[in-house]
């Protein structure tokens, strides 16, 4: 008969949130297990890709920004423990023209909500004209007149080495970790609950979900359309020339709201990796939704090449057409584009649909939920997020 382990916590899903809902646990002291169905860090959901954009004025809502202030303090403190860069901060651009409405992670106008947000907390930002936007950052080619907002704060995280300094930090304080092993059932029961996978049984009191593009499987069937998953790809470009424009020092991280769309944008980072790693860009399409199990990883020529003319050739002159490489990542995403972090039952939490704007935010909010579980008071306000919105609009 098999033996079931306990523990107070356990954590499904080990990527953004759940490694910092490890981490938190095990700094807390509490009997944590962490288990993923793969090794994190890894390239099969929503926490890799080399780099992911931090700023602090979030366009999506003010309710976000809390978050991303206490993630960075978070950031800081994990840099301290483990010796490790994790944030860069080489500065933020957000490009549009500043009369036009667009539709971005549930903005309506995207910049200007930014530089509302941005004055209402007091977050240190320049609004740059055209021309000063020009002359400051040449390698930008405008097209339309576009201005921005520039904050010398942001930057950008490393998320493999983040995931995987959380987790190494919360196994060095006593969490067990099970990877390569599927969650089948979580069944809550009285004062515990239950967790059953492909290699055996597991008990605690409370259990944290945050399983990103697999979220559905473990909610009620009708609750699916909250919760839709969108393949993306992510590019690196050659550099063809002017490459000392492209470094750290020199480029900000980016995104550039290139229509009213919901698919016209674009964002992307410096050169990282020396003159011959390119330089990563990406896009955001919502056409199809996808099964995380069964994610077509191979991205084909013809994508690339009409990104490359339609996107990148006419904004960015000193990038060539080759593609060193292109990878796949996984989208969960909400009707309103927010977070949902809520109660799946009683002693069941969970956190996802990070509606591609999340990894910032990480820290925060596993820290939040393990506050929570174990009953301890929080600053943060999570209420924004909770699940009955989306269930009332459905209604």
């Amino acid at each position: 008969m098999a033996v079931m382990v306990t523990a107070d916590v356990i954590v499904v899903g080990l990527g953004a949130v759940g490694s910092a809902a490890l981490y938190q646990a095990a700094k807390l002291g509490a009997a944590v297990i962490g288990i993923d169905r793969f090794t994190p860090p890894h390239e099969q959901g929503s926490s890799h890709g080399e780099t992911r954009i931090t700023r602090q004025a979030i366009g999506e809502g003010r309710e976000f920004v809390p978050l991303v202030l206490r993630s960075n303090e978070i950031w800081n403190e994990l840099e301290a423990d483990s010796g490790r860069s994790l944030l860069t901060r080489n500065g933020c651009l957000v490009l549009a023209v500043p009369t036009m409405q667009d539709s971005h992670h549930g903005s309506q106008s995207f910049l200007g909500d930014t530089v509302d947000v941005a004055r209402g907390f007091g977050i240190a930002h320049e609004v740059l004209g055209p021309d000063d936007l020009r002359q400051r950052f040449p390698q930008f080619h405008l097209q339309s007149g576009e201005s921005a907002y520039f904050e010398p704060g942001g930057g950008f995280l490393r998320p493999e080495l983040c995931v995987q300094t959380q987790i190494e930090l919360a196994c060095g304080m006593g969490a067990r970790l099970l990877t390569n092993e599927v969650v089948l059932e979580v069944h809550p029961a009285s004062n515990r609950v239950e967790v059953k996978t492909n290699r055996g049984e597991y008990e605690a009191g409370r259990v944290i979900l945050t399983v990103g593009p697999w979220i559905s499987g473990f909610l009620p069937p009708e609750s699916h359309e909250h919760f839709l998953v969108y393949r993306q790809t992510l590019c690196w470009f050659t550099i063809a020339r002017n490459f000392e424009r492209y470094v750290p020092k020199c480029f900000p991280v980016f995104i550039w709201l290139t229509g009213g769309g919901v698919h016209e944008m674009l964002y992307g980072f410096p050169a990282i990796d020396g003159p011959w790693g390119g330089m990563k860009i990406a896009t955001e399409r919502y056409e199809e939704t996808v099964d995380p199990d069964h994610v077509p990883r191979e991205v084909a020529r013809e994508l690339v090449t009409g990104m490359y003319l339609d996107s990148i050739a006419p904004r960015f002159p000193d990038l060539g057409s080759d593609c060193l490489r292109a990878a796949t990542c996984l989208y969960t995403v909400t009707p309103d584009a927010k977070f949902v972090i809520d109660q799946a039952d009683e002693n069941v939490i969970f956190a996802s649909a990070c509606s591609g704007h999340g990894f910032k935010h990480s820290p925060a909010v596993g820290e939040a939920l393990v506050h929570r579980v174990l009953g301890l008071s929080s600053t943060l306000d999570l209420s924004p997020f909770d699940w009955k919105r989306l269930r009332k609009a459905r209604a």
